[in-house]
């Protein structure tokens, strides 16, 4: 099978087109990640000028040309849909006269790879903030086989991707019926204090049973603490045993998140001695039932609202004690969790198929140019 090597610029050409009728609003702004993922943009676009913006169409490319030391923020339109994307990011598409070498889904699957995204970051310039031009992406090389095996290839990759597609689509159902139950608890359910279902434990470290302290993130799990802490004066750290939770009102206003985290382990865990462990003061609830109720947004901002005035925003425990949530019966309250747990672990089995449709760009390329 030949082989023919071009430079990128030989077969892409810049899109230059803006919303400068304005047909497209806020709703219509996406970002694009270091993950080469198109996302909804997280900046707040509702008073912008969007005029200048540049409109993507479906089979088209946008970079950010600042990288991010090791990673190139890059996105490809691969919807039916048209979209805008910020002025300050660069979009491109395969030219018309390039479009019996290349496929455009193929030269993506070339990009999101971390071999090009290191290429990539070498061929960038700058000092404070690093940026790959325009010029930069049109000089590198590529070699392509025919269009007959990048279809092929492209094939596997577009098979994987709707795989994919469908995976997460039904998991998005699953979690809008945990949600739309959940709902309905609340007008038909008695509230219930939290402090009626949780109670203080305190049990050290003193033993040095455990070791690796763990903090909480805003998105309600344990994870390695950053805290320069030595491992060796961990005594009188809180264990967190299986089915406990770990308790931080520190700094809830300014995050508008409530720290919480449940651990569901075998394993118990060590955290902070300024956190609060809880454990559940009998079998009436479920301690997955009560972390469905602080993964929910509205807490948090009750949280947010009930946290003091300092400086930080503290939630005390009193205040967090006295938080209400709906308890329905143990039989409810099962169901509902289960139907949690299965979209927990199907969002986790999605984010697996996820990377590993990203892992098999580099196999798919390296397949296509070893062909015979």
């Amino acid at each position: 099978m030949a082989l023919t090597k071009y430079k990128i610029g030989e077969l892409i050409e810049l899109v230059e087109e803006t919303n400068s009728n304005g047909i497209y609003g806020p709703n219509d702004v996406r970002g694009i990640t270091i993950t080469k993922e198109i996302v909804p943009t997280k900046a707040d676009v509702s008073s912008t000028d969007l005029r200048n913006f540049i409109v993507v169409h479906p089979q088209e490319f946008v970079y950010n040309p600042r990288t991010h030391g090791k990673k190139i923020g890059f996105g490809f339109n691969d919807s039916p849909k048209n979209f805008l994307i910020s002025w300050n990011n660069i979009a491109f598409r395969v030219k018309p006269e390039a479009q019996d070498i290349v496929l455009p889904t193929y030269l993506f699957m070339h990009f999101n790879r971390e071999e090009w995204d290191r290429e990539a970051c070498f061929n960038s310039w700058g000092s404070s903030t690093e940026v790959f031009s325009w010029d930069a992406i049109c000089d590198m090389s590529l070699i392509l086989p025919d269009i007959s095996t990048q279809q092929k290839y492209v094939d596997v990759y577009l098979g994987l991707q709707k795989n994919l597609t469908t995976y997460q689509s039904k998991n998005e159902e699953l979690k809008t019926v945990c949600e739309g139950y959940i709902d309905k608890l609340k007008e038909n359910c008695e509230k219930v204090k939290i402090g009626e279902l949780l109670e203080l434990v305190d049990n050290r470290n003193s033993e040095m049973k455990y070791t690796g302290v763990q903090g909480i993130n805003i998105n309600k799990t344990f994870f390695p603490t950053v805290a320069d802490i030595d491992e060796n004066s961990t005594q009188n750290y809180k264990i967190v045993e299986q089915n406990q939770f770990a308790f931080s009102g520190m700094q809830t206003g300014r995050d508008k998140c409530i720290r919480i985290a449940l651990n569901e382990e075998k394993t118990p865990v060590i955290v902070s001695p300024a956190y609060t462990v809880l454990k559940l003061k009998n079998d009436s609830v479920l301690s997955h039932y009560i972390m469905l109720w602080f993964s929910r947004k509205e807490i948090d901002r009750y949280g947010w609202f009930a946290s003091d005035g300092s400086i930080r925003s503290n939630l005390d425990i009193e205040r967090f004690l006295d938080m209400k949530i709906p308890l329905p019966d143990i039989s409810i309250q099962r169901e509902i969790v289960n139907i949690h747990k299965c979209y927990i672990e199907r969002k986790a089995i999605a984010e697996k198929l996820k990377e590993q449709l990203k892992n098999i760009c580099p196999v798919l390329i390296r397949g296509s140019l070893n062909e015979k």
